[in-house]
């Protein structure tokens, strides 16, 4: 009713929740999204389409690098529940003694993977560990959601279904003769599924033998099937124990391995399940990497690297990090957000063109037109740095563009220099600061990320307490944060740090001196001791002892060591003081930084009631139709019924009045026709205008907005007051 309302470029608005009327259509697919797009809502600003495909190309890379960082850090998790099933299933194809007491027993291999609470990342986790299994164990696996099986026999359904359409697949494609089964033809039972199970692998062992090496090669001849549970906890006790009950009378017909998606503890089988049905599983446990080490590997593949030009500054990573620590501990969302502000950060910022490789930045710099020459003077950092220059550079800095682009290629390098140099120390400050008690700067290197992001980390208490700390190492963990943060300078892409290597070595030759000395020290104490011990001592001589020895200690001397790790504890200091400059205060950090958290706030951090309210109380803010405009308090008749059903509700007070509510309804609507109207359609132009106006209504209840009162039956009761 209202598409012809709602133009094509909807989709701009970026804001999170909409009423439900608006959303079929808004929606556009990835794929429409385009250059074009990209270009028209920047007003055909120059490079628009550049900086699309820059932003594309960003994107294609962090993509492909987050999700080899995912396999890598899932591959332990993988080869474990691979060999697993491979032992389940072993054991039924070679018939071994244990298995057949197994059998007797009637207990099913189940793998209990605790993954977490970030419930949002588990479907990826799934569809991996699926991918894996398809590639490796067996073709016959089910993805089972409590939503989709709310009772046994739903849940047999969708086992089923999954299986054979697993199956009609692979077989489809190579045997075209080959007869689809329909689901609804099937009785959803588990001799059905055994049947069809052995006619499967019946199938498999009469394939021409090039085709039985080719499914050999991959899976083995009776591949068990595997049963996932995605979300253990939200499953009715009643389904899994008739599930488990049943499959357990049928397991020596079946190789059936179940797997238990938990997000919260193992503990949870025992909950859901009595003793007399978990005592039919043979339960082996396993435990995915900690959701926060994975961000911490995210963090620090994507932001401490030189590899990807694009920067995320001081709250704009806090606000991430906080959703992802107090909300939902995903990391999949930290990543969502993450391309957010990216695409955000090319679509907002005109400079971002030379948000790049070093190697396309010269190109790219001489290509600058006079208007974006003007943009770059307009930046507060550069604004600085030209203040900072004698006055006859500032003059060809504000009028001259050729001089503006060779300066600007030179500053990108040395921002470029700036990232490489600040990882570096940034990972030893880390070494050093990682193992302090009560961690003043932070156990991970996120949040001395953010606190050298944020101002001068060395003007901070925190940093004073953590030098204070380190001035207190004992030698052993001294010499092995020094012998870590050589390993990390030799390994840096920074070209300045050859000296810094070799006085860090310096020190830790000094400290193998340190050794060698006190150990000739400490045997020449042994000798002399000795030789005191054989002398007489009388009252004079060990008067005298006491006096120097108190002396000594009013006046007590650093040893040789304590002067070292002094020595050591403030060059680390000077590297901080050289190299941790905060990002803002470098020149030109606003072409690589995206730092505008508020926009990054309206995006994630929704807010519904006041989205709803103006969707509804101003549709053109969304729709964009001129014909919606609208003065203050009056109400359009073009509006979507919805609409005008929301802003007569504003006029009312605690109870509605039903009648009166469409007879101002359908005096709005009316309105349109004017005063010529049909006398003889009247009836049936009420009768459509009524079911408008309870098709309104009971959108406006499902938004909970009204309810039924109990008062008065031709009532409603209303539920929320002012704007917000």
């Amino acid at each position: 009713m209202y598409s012809e309302n709602v133009p094509r470029h909807c989709f701009t608005r970026k804001d999170l929740i909409l009423p439900f009327f608006f959303i079929k259509s808004m929606y556009r697919s990835e794929r429409q999204f385009r250059a074009i797009d990209f270009r028209e809502r920047n007003n055909a600003s120059e490079d628009s389409e550049l900086r699309f495909v820059t932003c594309q190309s960003l994107w294609n890379q962090i993509k492909s690098e987050t999700e080899q960082i995912q396999e890598d850090l899932n591959k332990q998790l993988f080869d474990n529940l691979l060999s697993f099933l491979r032992r389940s299933h072993s054991e039924f194809q070679e018939k071994t003694t244990e298995w057949t007491c197994q059998m007797k027993s009637r207990e099913i291999p189940t793998a209990a993977l605790v993954l977490g609470v970030n419930v949002t990342d588990h479907d990826l986790t799934f569809r991996s560990f699926s991918e894996v299994l398809q590639n490796n164990i067996t073709p016959y696996i089910a993805l089972l959601e409590a939503k989709d099986c709310p009772d046994i026999k739903n849940l047999m359904q969708k086992l089923m279904g999954q299986l054979m359409n697993c199956y009609i697949d692979v077989d489809s494609l190579e045997d075209e003769d080959s007869v689809q089964v329909s689901q609804n033809r099937i009785r959803c039972s588990m001799t059905s599924l055994i049947n069809w199970y052995e006619n499967v692998t019946k199938k498999t062992d009469s394939e021409t033998p090039s085709k039985k090496r080719t499914s050999s090669c991959r899976h083995w001849q009776s591949p068990p099937v595997v049963v996932i549970f995605k979300d253990m906890e939200s499953f009715t006790t009643k389904v899994l124990q008739d599930f488990i009950v049943i499959s357990s009378q049928h397991i020596h017909e079946l190789p059936l391995v179940l797997i238990f998606g938990i997000a919260t503890s193992p503990m949870i089988i025992h909950s859901l399940l009595p003793h007399s049905v978990s005592s039919l599983l043979c339960i082996e446990l396993f435990q995915s990497l900690s959701c926060k080490e994975h961000l911490s590997t995210i963090v620090d593949k994507l932001l401490l690297t030189t590899q990807f030009p694009f920067k995320l500054g001081e709250k704009v990573l806090q606000v991430l990090i906080n959703i992802f620590l107090y909300h939902d501990f995903s990391v999949q969302n930290f990543i969502k957000g993450f391309q957010l502000c990216m695409v955000e950060h090319f679509y907002s910022q005109p400079l971002s063109v030379l948000c790049c490789q070093l190697v396309d930045t010269k190109k790219r710099v001489n290509s600058l037109s006079h208007d974006q020459c003007e943009n770059i003077r307009k930046l507060p950092s550069f604004r600085r740095y030209v203040e900072s220059q004698v006055s006859e550079k500032q003059i060809a800095l504000l009028t001259a563009d050729n001089f503006l682009k060779e300066i600007i290629q030179k500053l990108l390098e040395d921002l470029h220099v700036y990232h490489e140099n600040y990882v570096s120390v940034l990972r030893c400050l880390h070494v050093f600061t990682s193992s302090l008690p009560k961690y003043p700067l932070g156990k991970q290197i996120r949040e001395l990320h953010c606190a050298c992001l944020e101002n001068r980390v060395w003007e901070t208490e925190e940093y004073e307490s953590s030098l204070q700390l380190a001035r207190m190492l004992n030698k052993s963990d001294l010499v092995t944060m020094l012998q870590q943060c050589v390993e990390i300078f030799v390994s840096s892409s920074g070209k300045e740090f050859d000296k810094t290597v070799e006085k860090l070595k310096e020190f830790l030759t000094q400290f193998q001196k340190l050794e060698v000395a006190e150990a000739i020290q400490e045997r020449d104490v042994s000798v002399s001791s000795q030789k005191e011990l054989q002398k007489k001592t009388d009252l004079y001589h060990l008067q005298k002892t006491l006096l120097e020895l108190k002396e000594s200690r009013r006046s007590k001397k650093l040893t040789k060591f304590e002067m070292l790790r002094f020595e050591v504890v403030d060059y680390i200091d000077s590297l901080v003081r050289t190299y941790l400059v905060p990002a803002d205060h470098k020149t030109l950090h606003e072409i690589v930084y995206f730092n505008t958290a508020s926009v990054l706030r309206g995006h994630l951090n929704a807010a519904p009631r006041i989205a709803l309210h103006t969707a509804l109380n101003n549709p053109y803010c969304y729709l964009k139709n001129q014909a919606l405009k609208s003065d203050g308090g009056s109400i359009s008749n073009k509006a979507p019924d919805i609409c005008i059903v929301y802003k007569l509700h504003l006029e009312c007070g605690r109870l509605i009045n039903l009648v009166d509510w469409l007879e101002a309804f359908s005096t709005v609507v009316m309105a349109v026709e004017g005063p010529n109207a049909d006398a003889a359609s009247s009836d049936q132009v009420d009768d459509i205008i009524h079911a408008r106006f309870i098709r309104a209504v009971s959108e406006l209840e499902l938004l909970g907005f009204i309810k039924p009162s109990k008062q008065k039956t031709d009532h409603v009761a209303r539920l929320t007051w002012g704007a917000c």
